[in-house]
């Protein structure tokens, strides 16, 4: 199992996912071209992606998905409102419809080497979702773009080898920054997103002994640095890691270009 962050934040986000021989990409919310050239520094070329997984409608998610998957044959993996809100936007929707693929919560998905499984979050969209992956080099989990979390949250995140974690800002930033009052609301209300320390939170429930990596997702540019989402999570980890073996190592994804390639074993 290996991942790779090829662009993360409110300005678009896309990550790999791969097994063995199978590529699948989380979101295309970048160009086309970003795509393709985040893909050439990885060593995978388009033709080669298995299938799009799209967690919600948003543009940020979602933009580049109508050049991209066109172009390359792909197919698409979304809730049925998300692919409904999509299509419904475009002018010709029979194009791209008949490989789009609808996903259900808890219900998995076998693509190549790899088993999908959905599950619910809480945003400001129709029908949200974010997604494990599974295969012989373990599980990865992604949760960004949800503003809380709960049990079941924690369920479907178990036992990762990797966590994807939206860490967007640090609270104190955005409530004195210039941000519109109501957007500052959106953000902080339970269907926006986490926070550097509700993410900390987060991981410090889904720690266990083989868990490999953290790296944290979707900051904002303008409430947020990367050097306090990492240090917010430290602090979380060092407090509350138990176990005889080492530390996840905590990474921060990039938002302009592809971070390095994660691998579990």
């Amino acid at each position: 199992m290996r991942l790779c962050s090829i662009a993360s934040g409110s300005s678009g986000n896309c990550i790999y996912i791969g097994e063995k021989n199978t590529h699948v990409l989380v979101d295309v919310g970048i160009s086309a071209k970003r795509i393709e050239a985040g893909l050439a520094e990885i060593g995978v070329k388009p033709g080669e992606i298995n299938a799009i997984f799209i967690t919600h409608e948003h543009s940020d998610h979602i933009q580049g998905l109508w050049a991209f998957g066109k172009k390359n044959n792909i197919p698409v993996y979304a809730t049925k409102h998300t692919l409904d809100a999509y299509l419904g936007a475009k002018k010709q929707p029979e194009l791209f419809e008949k490989r789009l693929f609808t996903v259900s919560y808890d219900e998995e998905i076998v693509v190549g080497d790899l088993t999908v499984r959905p599950f619910c979050i809480s945003h400001d969209a129709l029908c949200p979702v974010c997604y494990t992956f599974s295969g012989q080099g373990g599980k990865i989990g992604m949760a960004t773009d949800l503003g809380c979390y709960d049990s079941y949250t924690e369920r479907a995140l178990a036992d990762c080898g990797l966590l994807y974690l939206e860490s967007n800002h640090d609270e104190n930033m955005l409530l004195v920054g210039g941000y519109p009052y109501a957007l500052k609301q959106r953000i902080l209300g339970s269907k926006g997103h986490l926070s550097n320390e509700a993410a900390a939170e987060l991981a410090g429930k889904l720690l266990h002994g083989q868990l490999k990596y953290i790296v944290l997702g979707h900051l904002s540019r303008e409430n947020n640095y990367p050097e306090l989402a990492y240090e917010t999570m430290r602090q979380k980890i060092l407090s509350a890691w138990k176990y005889p073996l080492p530390q996840p190592e905590i990474l921060v994804a990039n938002r302009e270009k592809p971070s390095e390639m994660l691998y579990l074993s």
